[in-house]
């Protein structure tokens, strides 16, 4: 039984959406703050958490940014009533995975939680995989390699971190802000263009034409997206 926790204060939400979600056969735990949200998120297993903006405590993006330092994997759906476009690009450089707004159809909200669910563990069983390959390209984990045509690749160990990081996230934007987090952690403080000079790096190494890239993807405004 795939684990939710629901960080929410609205109470009628509350109760139809852990009575939806648990029909479908989720395990729902529910947190009305913010900040013990984010304690419960960080401190408990869970398999998504879904996240409101509004609420008592701590905001729902200041929990998105903090809760993506310590849980690199685990999905986020941001459910809110703000739909500006602007709120929804600042969720997904702060982290999210998804963002649904408020009124909803409840089974596009249980759709959603599905593909999240499966691209999560798409993200885990390549974790636990030793290679990966795409068109002419093998990435060995364990040996922290790349052959290209079977002849080894020089590759950096950040450009081989960011690599691993991109086939981790297969299919998900990544933002510039959250690859520097994870990637380049806080010993360190670059800017964004650091990001930029690695991607270009790795579209040298990986792409048949990097000028077209087919795997690492610019998506405007919002950061790249790995597809292989």
């Amino acid at each position: 039984m795939e684990k939710i926790l629901l960080i929410e204060d609205e109470p009628g939400l509350i109760a139809t959406l852990s009575k939806r979600l648990e029909s479908h056969g989720y395990d729902v735990s529910i947190s009305r703050n913010g900040s013990d949200g984010l304690d419960e998120a960080i401190n408990h297993w869970y398999d998504l958490v879904i996240l409101d903006i509004m609420l008592p405590g701590m905001d729902g993006f200041d929990i998105c940014r903090d809760l993506r330092r310590h849980k690199e994997h685990l999905p986020i759906l941001m459910l809110t009533a703000r739909g500006q476009t602007i709120d929804k690009v600042l969720g997904f450089k702060l982290g999210a995975d998804d963002y649904q707004t408020k009124p909803f159809q409840m089974a596009e909200l249980v759709a959603r939680i599905e593909a999240l669910l499966r691209r999560s563990n798409h993200g885990e069983n390549l974790a636990s995989s030793s290679s990966y390959r795409f068109a002419d390209i093998e990435v060995n984990f364990r040996r922290a390699e790349m052959r290209r045509n079977r002849e080894v690749v020089d590759c950096s160990a950040k450009e081989f971190q960011l690599l691993r990081h991109f086939i981790l996230n297969k299919g998900q934007v990544l933002s510039r802000e959250e690859i520097l987090n994870t990637v380049w952690g806080y010993e360190t403080v670059p800017n964004t263009r650091t990001v930029d000079v690695h991607v270009a790096r790795l579209r040298q190494k990986i792409e048949a034409n990097p000028g077209k890239p087919s795997h690492l993807l610019t998506v405007h405004n919002m950061g790249y997206r790995f597809d292989g």
